[in-house]
C-alpha cells in the first residue's frame, strides 16, 4: 500500500475539469424506442468485461483498488450480466437510424459549454444494457486517450493508468460525455467522487429514467448501482460467452443466453439502460489542429518509457517486459505503483455489492 501522502497525491489528480451537470429528458420517447429497436434488433451482444478485459491484472488496472494485500481477485469474481455494444465509432455512426442521435447538435453544446471551449466533434456512442443486475465495481474510470495513444490502437489498461498517473496531462485528449439512463428501478442510481476518490461521494439518485448527465468520466471515479431483485441479478449459467439480445417477434422481450440455451427473458420496463455519447473537445483551433495533425503524438514506447521511469525513480523494482501491453505481471506491477486504495467512501444509501464488500 502506498503511504498516505502518495496517495492523496494520485487522488487530487482524478478530479473532472467540472462537476457533472445534470439534464433532463435529453431523448424523446421516439428517440429512446429507435436506440431499444436497433439494440433489439441488430446484434448479439457481447458482456463489457469480455470484450475488453484478457485478464485480471488489466480489469483491475482501470479499477479505483479497493483490494487489501492477501485478497486475490479473479475475473469470475466481476461478470455480471451487463452487456455492451456501440452505435457509432471513430466519429462515424454505425446504423443510419442513429444519425440525428450521433450528430446532436444539442449534445456537442453541452460538450463546448462543460468545458468552455469552441470546437467539438461527436467521437463515440455505446450502449450497456443489463436487467437486474449486482455491481462489484468498486469504482472505475473510463478509458482516456492521448494524441498518439487512444482508446481505439490501445490496451484499456494502459490507458487507465496513464491517467491515472498524472504524467501525460500535456497530451490528455479533452472529452465530454452525455451519460443518459432509463431505468424504472426506485433505488438505482450513480455515485461518483467529483474531489477525487478520497474524498466524498456524490451521487445521482434514483429514479434516473430519461435523465442525464455531462461529464469527463475518464477522470472522474465513478460507478453505476446494482439494480432489480436481488435474487435475479446473476442468472445461473451466466458466463464470459454469454450474450444479449432481443426476443424475435416480441419488441419488448430480451434474452440472455450461453451458447444456445437461453438462461434468462426479461421484459423493457426491467432493464437498466445506459446510453454513453462522446466528443472530443478542442479549446481553440490551435489544438484542434494539434490533436489531428499528429504533430505532437506519444506513441506506445514513450508512454511505457515514461512510466518505467516514474516508478523505478520512487524507489520500486521494476522489469523491463519484453511485451509490456499484454504480460500480467508487468501490468500488476505499473497498476501496483498508481494505486491509491478504492474510495474512502461510499453514500450509506447506495449498494455496494460483493466482491467490494468481502474485500473492504
Amino acid at each position: 500500500m502506498l503511504d498516505e501522502n502518495r496517495r492523496q497525491f494520485l487522488s487530487n489528480i482524478l478530479q473532472p475539469v467540472a462537476p457533472p451537470r445534470e439534464i433532463d429528458k435529453p431523448f424523446t420517447e421516439e428517440q429512446k424506442r429507435r436506440l431499444l429497436d436497433v439494440v433489439h434488433d441488430k446484434g448479439e451482444w457481447k458482456l463489457i468485461l469480455a470484450q475488453h478485459f484478457p485478464n485480471v491484472e488489466a480489469l483491475l488496472a482501470t479499477f479505483a483498488g479497493g483490494f487489501p494485500e492477501g485478497f486475490t481477485p479473479t475475473l469470475d469474481m466481476f461478470i455480471t450480466p451487463t452487456f455492451r455494444g456501440f452505435l457509432a465509432n471513430y466519429s462515424t455512426v454505425l446504423y443510419p437510424e442513429m444519425h440525428d442521435l450521433f450528430y446532436n447538435e444539442a449534445f456537442l453544446g453541452h460538450a463546448k459549454s462543460y468545458w468552455n471551449a469552441e470546437y467539438a466533434k461527436p467521437q463515440m456512442m455505446l450502449f450497456n444494457i443489463n436487467g437486474p443486475c449486482a455491481n462489484s465495481d468498486p469504482g472505475h474510470l473510463d478509458t482516456p486517450s492521448f494524441r498518439g495513444v487512444r482508446y481505439e490502437n490501445s490496451p484499456t489498461w494502459l490507458c487507465s493508468v496513464m491517467g491515472r498517473s498524472g504524467l501525460f496531462s500535456d497530451y490528455l485528449i479533452k472529452m465530454a460525455q452525455v451519460i443518459t439512463w432509463f431505468s424504472h428501478d426506485p433505488n438505482s442510481g450513480f455515485t461518483y467522487w467529483p474531489k477525487g476518490p478520497l474524498a466524498r461521494p456524490e451521487r445521482v439518485k434514483a429514479p434516473i429514467y430519461n435523465r442525464a448527465v455531462v461529464v469527463q468520466n475518464e477522470m472522474l471515479v465513478h460507478r453505476g448501482e446494482a439494480n432489480g431483485p436481488v435474487e435475479r441479478r446473476r442468472p445461473a449459467g451466466l458466463a464470459f460467452e454469454s450474450v444479449f439480445t432481443g426476443d424475435p417477434g416480441d419488441r419488448d422481450g430480451w434474452l440472455v443466453k450461453t451458447g444456445d440455451k437461453v438462461i434468462e427473458r426479461y421484459r423493457t420496463d426491467e432493464l437498466r439502460f445506459l446510453v454513453h455519447w462522446s466528443a472530443e473537445v478542442f479549446s481553440d483551433f490551435d489544438e484542434l489542429k494539434k490533436n489531428m495533425d499528429g504533430s505532437d503524438s506519444l506513441t506506445h514506447e514513450q508512454a511505457i518509457d515514461t512510466l518505467i521511469k516514474d516508478v523505478r525513480s520512487r524507489g520500486y523494482q521494476i522489469e523491463t517486459p519484453t511485451d509490456p501491453l499484454n504480460d500480467p505481471a508487468f501490468i500488476r506491477a505499473i497498476n501496483a505503483a498508481y494505486d491509491f486504495g478504492g474510495p474512502a467512501e461510499y453514500p450509506e444509501e447506495a449498494t455496494v455489492d460483493a466482491p467490494l464488500a468481502a474485500a473492504a
